[in-house]
């Protein structure tokens, strides 16, 4: 469900592993002119930005309803997530694509090879750390499903990103290990040439993935649809609820919107059923913490 486990935690994780490699390739890409070295540095700078945005998002997903925002400011982080896709796919993807298609066209000789490659094997070690920390919450919120499952269906857009940012760091540095030293045994600049526009490849596709994922919740999702099942099942099992004809949910950030429409037992009363509703209200929010807005209207099947 949206808001399990600690996002924030992957986040700086990602943000002091991205910093450290950034600076050991940029002396590493001054030393060698390694073009794969360059684009893994630019590639490590932004995922640095966009960790910033995304804690930027964070904060500001936080900020309590207001009048012109009654249901609060939780969408905020779809915002800064989408934004941080768009990062990877111009900053990252296209730079290393153009830097690549341009040694390609004039290809160089490494220098200092030993530097990319030292620096390139510490990058693994420290992306790997990272993506470590990241699965744990992932694997908190994701249960039984695959990750490809969870990538779909998650609503925590903070995550999803984290985790693409990250696979995608790791995959790349492996690329740019892999194409110094094929340079390096083949004598061929080539070799680096084309790790760089592997690298900016593997880049856009990872940010169309999450940017279609971002836009899904940024339009309005519903809440995660194992969470929306739990929900369905907690309702048609409270005394009060005769059959629940209809729930809709929207997912707000970390917080949820809910709409029940359903047939309730008491049929006497007014205020009885009243008091029915307010206290399956009472303990549906007690079972789910993150619904903060749930609207329930007594109703009866169409046809009776």
């Amino acid at each position: 469900m949206a808001g399990s486990g600690d996002s924030t935690r992957a986040i700086l994780f990602a943000l002091g592993a991205n910093f450290a490699i950034a600076c050991a390739k940029g002396v590493a890409a001054f030393f060698t002119g390694s073009s794969a070295m360059l684009a893994e540095t630019v590639h490590s700078l932004a995922d640095c930005g966009n960790q910033l945005l995304l804690l930027l998002g964070m904060r500001q997903a936080k900020r309590p309803p207001s009048p012109d925002y009654p249901l609060g400011y939780g969408k905020a982080i779809y915002f800064w997530s989408f934004l941080v896709a768009v990062m990877l796919f111009t900053v990252g993807g296209m730079f290393s694509l153009y830097e690549g298609i341009h040694k390609l066209q004039q290809p160089e000789e490494l220098r200092q090879w030993w530097w990319a490659a030292g620096v390139l094997v510490f990058g693994i070690a420290a992306e790997s750390v990272s993506m470590r920390a990241c699965l744990v919450e992932v694997n908190k919120a994701r249960g039984d499903r695959s990750l490809w499952q969870w990538f779909r269906e998650s609503r925590q857009a903070e995550l999803v990103v984290i985790f693409g940012e990250d696979l995608a760091a790791l995959l790349g540095l492996v690329f740019a290990l892999a194409a110094v030293m094929t340079a390096v045994v083949t004598g061929n600049p080539v070799w680096d040439a084309v790790g760089t526009i592997a690298i900016g490849v593997l880049l856009i596709v990872v940010a169309v993935f999450v940017a279609v994922e971002v836009k899904a919740m940024l339009i309005g999702q519903s809440v995660d649809p194992a969470r929306q099942a739990q929900m369905r099942k907690f309702l048609e099992d409270r005394p009060e609820v005769g059959h629940v004809i209809s729930l809709i949910t929207l997912q707000l950030g970390n917080e949820a919107m809910v709409s029940v429409q359903a047939e309730m037992n008491e049929e006497q009363s007014v205020r009885a059923l009243a008091e029915q509703i307010n206290v399956v209200e009472r303990a549906f929010k007690a079972e789910f913490p993150e619904v903060r807005w749930s609207f329930f209207e007594p109703d009866v099947k169409a046809g009776i």
